[in-house]
């Protein structure tokens, strides 16, 4: 089934397929119910990074360990989410998300109980998998709610993953870390409510597949003007421009609390505590980058979020634990903005397949990261965890090749129903 691009917003039906009165409350509703379970579900995911000091001490891992596990997590993610999105595109699965959940939810009992390191990385690739299935699916429905405004809406639902993602090492300190491993169990809580909602989402989305195909959908869009050529060149700007960003996270989420223990010698609760200010930050950019590029466009806000941290992150070595903790908070807020202005302009490069698109960059984003966090995992065993932050430091200098990318898409003033 061939996704449609719509510029109002689709009449929203209820259960039953008849429209329903309010369809601007129940839109924001289920953008809002859609980004919250995105919070749930990346606050599970960071608690594997999070707890990387305790499991290093109880498996008496070496840092390649610890990026294995990060590479096993994010690699499943990566192989199965375009998989996964190609699959809805044609054949949409309204609970689809239910399910996806209930694997996360596996994986994290397994994560609390495993008593070696082999089932830890077996545990931490179900939580991939979980998100796998949740991310393209989740993504399509927060895109069906935007009403036209496609940059607020992925903002807002980055917003729920990006503030899941600083929880995760927070409640990790306060829950786990004090008290042991099997502390994890306590958060099945949270894929247990995110189940619970994320089956009302479904029965609302089952709902807006009844509705006849074409009914207030206006013209389906099937090209975005621009050549094959030019299609071929700007992903492949754009798998350069993700590798530059997710590499230089995957040294922030993986290894920035590592960095501070070392360099400053400040113990680990303080060094999770900047972590968090630093996802929080990140939190922040995510919220206000959708927005923006609605209305200046997508590539200005790709230009502004990787090549503009440059000088911040170039600076981040070779500065003192307070300067380190303030740069880290800008470096978030400009980089955050990336991925979905990313994520929106591919879909508007290759209209019609969100689902696809959104598992691509998804799934590009969890493999990046997980290779990045094994390479510099093992960089940092053969040299220093500084040099690691010296060497990622340069990385978001291949942001110059924002210039290649066409305009696509028309910079939108307002939008209805959000």
């Amino acid at each position: 089934m061939p996704e449609i691009e719509t510029a109002p917003p689709p009449p929203l039906v209820t259960q039953t397929g008849m429209p329903s009165r309010d369809p601007i409350t129940t839109a924001t509703r289920i953008l809002f119910a859609v980004s919250f379970c995105h919070l749930l579900n990346d606050a599970i995911q960071a608690l594997i990074p999070a707890i990387y000091p305790l499991l290093k001490e109880s498996f008496n891992l070496s840092f390649t360990q610890i990026g294995l596990i990060t590479l096993t997590f994010q690699m499943v993610g990566s192989v199965f989410q375009p998989v996964v999105g190609l699959y809805t595109d044609r054949h949409p699965k309204p609970y689809s998300l239910v399910f996806g959940m209930g694997v996360t939810l596996c994986g994290l009992i397994l994560l609390a109980l495993a008593p070696t390191y082999p089932i830890v990385t077996v545990a931490a690739g179900l939580v991939g998998l979980g998100s796998a299935v949740f991310h393209p699916e989740s993504s399509r429905m927060a895109r069906l709610a935007s009403g036209g405004r496609h940059g607020f809406a992925q903002s807002l639902f980055q917003v729920g993953g990006n503030a899941g993602t600083a929880l995760g090492p927070l409640l990790a300190a306060w829950v786990i870390v004090p008290r042991g491993q099997r502390y994890i169990l306590c958060f099945s809580l949270l894929a247990f409510a995110a189940m619970f909602i994320l089956a009302k989402v479904g029965n609302w989305y089952a709902g807006q597949l009844a509705v006849p195909a074409g009914r207030g959908t206006g013209a389906r869009i099937d090209s975005a003007g621009v050549s094959r050529r030019t299609v071929i060149l700007s992903v492949g700007v754009l798998l350069l421009l993700m590798f530059s960003k997710f590499f230089y996270l995957a040294s922030m989420t993986n290894y920035y609390t590592f960095y501070l223990m070392h360099r400053f010698g400040i113990p680990v609760d303080a060094a999770q505590v900047r972590l968090f200010v630093f996802l929080v930050a990140g939190t922040a950019g995510t919220l206000i980058g959708g927005p923006v590029g609605d209305r200046i466009g997508r590539k200005q806000v790709i230009w502004i979020s990787i090549l503009g941290v440059a000088p911040f992150s170039l600076l981040l070595p070779y500065t003192s634990l307070g300067w380190a903790t303030i740069l880290s908070v800008v470096i978030a807020i400009i980089m955050a903005s990336a991925f979905p202005a990313i994520l929106v302009y591919a879909t508007e490069l290759l209209p019609g397949k969100v689902g696809l698109m959104a598992g691509l960059f998804f799934g590009l984003a969890f493999g990046l990261a997980g290779i990045g966090s094994a390479v510099l995992g093992r960089l940092a065993d053969l040299t220093s965890i500084e040099f690691v932050f010296q060497v990622c430091s340069y990385l978001p200098l291949i942001g110059l090749l924002t210039g290649f990318l066409p305009e696509v898409g028309k910079p939108v003033r307002s939008g209805p129903g959000l």
